[in-house]
């Protein structure tokens, strides 16, 4: 076994070179801009956006280790301004004896404005080649100025037959891997290594790892991979994060494109992940009326009812109250007439300011305001043929005539529309 076997399995093999970075190869196959600029020591500053696992890491390194310059790491979670400090008098130091720095910025997005703006000066008079590497979509989290000097690369998790070959290598490299160790892994196992990763090269490394010293007579089967991998099998998620926001929407858009099996998927994979039931529960409840509306009015219902249930029984029992309402509203007619209503007539609002309540709408409980024409002329309801009091102005008067709920001729609201035109037709 190699000299250096206390060094975990994913560091040990870490890519040396280019060609060895598995899973990129829109972005570092032949041919490609990157590639080419790693390779002939051309770096640039550049921002790796990509899942764990998907070699942001190694990139910089690389980066760094084909310009023959020096490489800074600093972690966002941990540095401060001394850190920050240090790194750029030990760049200007650099550059002053002729030799290049590639700053390597880890979890870039978790520093604040200012913190990212310290480095705009660094990078704009080449004291640094600027390497952020982050797991949130830097649109939101990284400032315009920053990125506006960096290109952004996004890198892909893993797919299959890239952690096969991971795996493969891991197995077979004797100096770096465990090939020393001649191995026996089954094709279950195999196959849970690759499902247990998850796209993640260092979750397949280090499950793989765990498993393999589980295994002293080197069989490897896949009930010492469960075992390996348990607690660190969860399907990617951030709660309030880059997957997190993708997640919701794919479940709020399956639901509304009425796919109630996609909806299930995405509920299912959400709380999987460890999103908060109640959080989902609330989506749920603001679709009902969003995009079900009045074309099942009972959506809203069952909605509040999966949230109440959850409430009572907790999870696991009551993630299958969200499941029923989340099939429930996937699976009924959609209309979000009554929502494009109400943000038409909030527009109206805003527009117009304070209008005066019209005096037939007004109500008049004393004499004086009877004297002053308050109510005068209101008809009740009640009292017209079918409860409509044909004519009557509601709205204030410099918007009258103006509708915003126009039904549409879906579920229930097609009966509200039959009737909104017969009554219409006696205006």
């Amino acid at each position: 076994m190699s000299a250096d076997a206390s060094t975990p399995l994913a560091e040990r093999l870490r890519p040396r070179r280019i060609e060895e970075l598995t899973g990129q190869g829109h972005l570092l196959g032949e041919g490609r801009a990157l590639a080419e600029s790693v390779a002939a020591g051309r770096p640039h500053s550049m921002v790796l956006w990509g899942p764990p696992g998907s070699g942001k890491t190694t990139l910089a390194r690389l980066v760094a280790e084909h310009a023959a310059a020096q490489l800074l790491t600093l972690s966002a979670v941990s540095a401060g301004v001394k850190e920050i400090r240090a790194a750029m008098a030990s760049a200007a130091e650099a550059r002053e004896g002729g030799q290049r720095t590639v700053l390597f910025v880890d979890e870039v997005h978790r520093f604040n404005k200012a913190q990212q703006d310290a480095f705009l000066p660094y990078v704009e008079d080449g004291t640094v080649v600027f390497v952020g590497a982050t797991t949130e979509n830097p649109s939101f989290e990284l400032n315009k100025a920053l990125l506006s000097r960096a290109r952004v690369y996004v890198l892909r998790a893993l797919d299959e037959p890239a952690l096969e070959a991971l795996l493969d290598r891991a197995l077979a490299d004797a100096e770096r891997g465990l090939g020393e160790r001649d191995l026996d892994v089954d094709a279950e196992a195999r196959a849970l290594l690759l499902h247990a990763a998850d796209g993640d090269a260092r979750r397949l490394l280090t499950t793989l790892e765990i498993a393999a010293d589980l295994s002293p007579d080197g069989r490897v089967d896949r009930e010492r991979v469960a075992e390996a991998a348990t607690g660190g099998g969860q399907r990617r998620f951030d709660k309030g994060g880059e997957a997190f926001y993708d997640q919701i929407s794919a479940l709020h858009k399956a639901i509304r494109g009425s796919d109630p099996d996609a909806g299930l998927y995405w509920l299912a994979r959400m709380l999987d992940g460890g999103c908060d039931p109640l959080y989902l529960a609330r989506r749920l409840i603001r679709f009902a009326s969003e995009d079900v509306g009045n074309a099942d009015p009972r959506a809203l219902q069952v909605a509040l009812g999966a949230a109440e249930a959850y409430e009572r029984l907790g999870s696991p029992e009551g993630d299958l109250a969200l499941a029923h309402a989340a099939a429930y509203l996937a699976s009924v007619p959609k209309s979000n007439r009554v929502y494009a209503a109400f943000q038409a007539a909030q527009r109206d609002v805003r527009a117009h300011g304070s209008l005066e309540v019209p005096m037939h709408l007004r109500n008049a409980p004393t004499r004086l305001m009877k004297e002053l024409g308050y109510s005068d002329g209101y008809r009740y309801a009640h009292d017209e043929p079918e409860a409509y009091a044909a004519g009557v102005q509601y709205m204030p008067d410099e918007l009258a005539g103006t509708r915003y709920y126009e039904p549409s001729d879906r579920g229930l609201e097609q009966r509200i529309r039959e009737r909104f035109q017969r009554l219409r037709a006696r205006d």
